[in-house]
């Protein structure tokens, strides 16, 4: 039997900090420890008062390692897109004057040639991903170690973002009392647990929606190849919600989640909850299909603005289609508005593990699935960033209680195929997969306030 080697993994979030511990035996990941704690210190993705964050990341780090029952020191973070860039980059190095085995020692002075170009004193490099090596001339090389060459290069892409989000990451876990492992973009981590082999690999669009802003990610070839940031999210579907209703901020986040609807043709006017309305002594009866019709219109907002970005790069043209992830993936019907503002084929991801079944557990789920995935030669180019990449994480397994195992996400796409959108193969798989998507929706709208009671149970 295999060493059990401990994943953890922490998500700086805006409305949440998540930590979560998996235990990986035999290529096999189980979540055995969960942490999540109100977020403070944060607006907009960014931290903004360090003190308030580690607070936070104590808070969180104490529930984990209870229930875990083990203690770590050491984590993976997710690294947030915004302001993200990515750059093509490739290193050449010599081996030797005559072929030599190449070794560990050569892939990363080929990889830190890569990184040997000026970027501006604000930015830090985070992320490099290998998409191939070419030994002596021979291109599409995966791993050129234990080849004997002469000369060996690699062309990849490298992710920076501003500095200054790196070194607050930096300073909250020091003062937390953590390490750090090593940085994953959150993209990369989302697609991992959210998306198939097929849908990484022929193209997808991944709409991260959180608290503060929506992201969208084109995944192509296994490799981010894309971001379009909108900086509205579940905040403003809140405060939408606050400013119409006249009711404090606190009342409209119970609402929009008890009772929001993302699709006003989903709802009926004859439904109506109580609204605790400012300056009133008595609730006012507001109806289903009220709410809806303003959540709607920031949805429509959302969409239409990441639409626009996503056209540019014909991002649409992926066979993969929209998948959705985030905490506001929870909204009811959600999967019918976006298909109708889309235009394309939707879905919606959530784990499936218990204690983790909601859209917003996605990210931090995706860090420790994402690196417990990394083979050997993404884990040595890594560590030319990251140098504690190959260290294995220090804890003291105990008696943990059994859980679910990770399982890949559904695919609900039949063969994959470039096109345009009009394509007369891709709008039969599209009507298909539609058709499969409003079935699915119809069975569990009825389900989803009592889904929602158990998501904020198992929170």
């Amino acid at each position: 039997m295999d060493k059990a080697q401990i994943y953890v993994g922490l998500d700086i979030g805006t409305t949440a900090i998540r930590v979560i511990v998996g235990e990986s035996i035999n290529d096999h990941l189980n979540i055995i420890g969960v942490g999540s704690e109100r977020s403070q210190g944060l607006k907009d993705g960014v931290i903004v008062d360090i003190d308030k964050v580690v607070a936070a990341t104590r808070k969180a780090v104490h529930q984990a390692q209870t229930k875990a029952n083990i203690k770590f020191d050491q984590v993976i973070v997710g690294i947030p897109a915004k302001d993200m860039l990515i750059e093509p980059v490739k290193g050449m190095t010599i081996v030797a004057d005559q072929p030599k085995e190449i070794t560990d020692q050569e892939v990363r002075s080929v990889a830190s040639a890569a990184l040997s170009r000026n970027l501006p004193p604000e930015r830090e490099i985070v992320a490099i991903m290998p998409q191939q090596f070419i030994v002596d001339g021979q291109a599409h090389i995966v791993d050129p170690r234990g080849m004997s060459a002469v000369r060996i290069e690699m062309e990849g892409l490298i992710y920076s973002v501003p500095s200054l989000v790196v070194n607050n990451i930096r300073k909250v876990l020091e003062r937390t009392g953590l390490r750090l492992k090593h940085f994953v973009l959150n993209p990369s981590a989302l697609s991992t647990v959210a998306l198939n082999d097929g849908e990484q690999d022929f193209g997808t669009v991944l709409i991260d929606m959180g608290g503060a802003q929506s992201t969208a990610y084109v995944i192509h070839d296994h490799q981010l190849k894309f971001i379009a940031a909108d900086d509205e999210g579940g905040g403003n579907l809140t405060k939408d919600v606050s400013v119409v209703l006249n009711t404090s901020m606190s009342n409209a986040e119970t609402i929009k989640r008890n009772y929001g609807v993302a699709n006003p043709r989903s709802t009926s006017d004859s439904e109506k909850f109580p609204v605790e309305i400012v300056g009133k002594d008595d609730p006012v009866m507001v109806d289903e299909t009220y709410l809806s019709d303003i959540l709607e219109a920031r949805f429509e907002q959302i969409f239409g603005r990441l639409a626009d970005k996503l056209d540019q790069v014909h991002a649409f043209d992926l066979p993969g289609g929209v998948v959705i992830t985030g905490g506001v993936a929870e909204t009811m019907s959600l999967t019918s508005l976006a298909t109708e503002l889309l235009d394309t084929k939707v879905r919606i991801y959530a784990p499936r593990e218990m204690g983790l079944r909601n859209a917003s557990f996605a990210t931090v789920l995706g860090l420790v699935t994402y690196a417990a995935n990394l083979s050997e030669i993404d884990l040595l180019v890594t560590s030319v960033i990251n140098k504690n990449a190959l260290n294995s994480t220090a804890s003291k397994p105990a008696v943990k209680p059994e859980t679910e195992p990770i399982q890949p996400a559904e695919s609900r796409f039949g063969t994959f195929g470039f096109g345009n959108r009009g394509n007369s193969s891709s709008s039969n798989n599209n009507t298909k997969s539609q058709s499969n998507e409003t079935k699915n929706t119809k069975q569990q709208e009825p389900q989803s306030k009592l889904r929602s009671f158990f998501n904020k149970f198992f929170d």
